[in-house]
């Protein structure tokens, strides 16, 4: 499994300012990490980042002390984003978008039908497989994203608002989904604006006017 390490880093977008300066954090294999902030604080902007789409404009962003250079590389790092806007293809089911990840990632037609089976029931959506994705509820389909990253079984996981639309018993299902994640060995960083779910996790890394601290390291 792998440990991803931003180290003094400056992230931004463009021409514009700075969103975050002196960001320094370490996922470690085994934990889940909540970066939590107001929205607008630069939780996407790190994730992005900690994925490999958006490149530092001082510091460094590293798996296993290899600088990541894009996100391929990343991906090939077993890199997993989890996005807020869920990313999922309309044309496709619920199932069709899991199954495709899998096999894109190098899974067999095998892999892809076991893990997508696997991943749907825990979430709750095996009744939903065959469905669009526009036929499902907002919840659902965050769900159904949450589904395909698990599916991915990544060494570093990287999800993003991803109880943002559900309810407390799918929130929790949700954590724990994540806190399984960590227990086979994998790093999770999980971005939430919800105290009660940013309490759930090991450590806290707080974002607020562009910079980092640690109310509960």
């Amino acid at each position: 499994m792998g440990t991803l390490t931003v180290e003094a880093a400056e992230f931004g977008y463009g021409d514009g300012g700075s969103v975050l300066t002196g960001v320094t954090v370490t996922a470690r294999p085994g934990e889940v990490l909540a970066i939590t902030g107001t929205s607008g604080a630069g939780k996407t902007t790190l994730l992005n980042a900690m994925a490999g789409l958006l490149s530092p404009r001082a510091g460094t962003v590293t798996v296993d002390g290899a600088a990541l250079t894009g996100r391929d590389h990343a991906v090939a790092l077993n890199v997993v984003l989890i996005p807020q806007d869920n990313g999922l293809a309309a044309i496709l089911t619920a199932a069709e978008n899991v199954s495709v990840a899998v096999i894109a990632t190098g899974g067999s037609p095998a892999d892809a039908r076991r893990r997508t089976a696997e991943s749907l029931e825990v979430l709750g959506l095996s009744g939903q497989a065959n469905q669009l994705i526009d036929e499902l509820s907002g919840g659902q389909q965050q769900r159904a994203a949450l589904a395909r990253g698990l599916a991915l079984r990544g060494d570093i996981v990287l999800a993003d608002e991803v109880t943002s639309e559900l309810d407390a018993a799918n929130r929790q299902r949700v954590l724990d989904l994540l806190r399984a994640e960590a227990a086979r060995g994998a790093a999770v960083v999980f971005a939430t604006h919800d105290p009660e779910a940013a309490a759930a996790c090991d450590r806290e890394l707080h974002l607020a006017d562009g910079a980092a601290t640690w109310p509960r390291p």
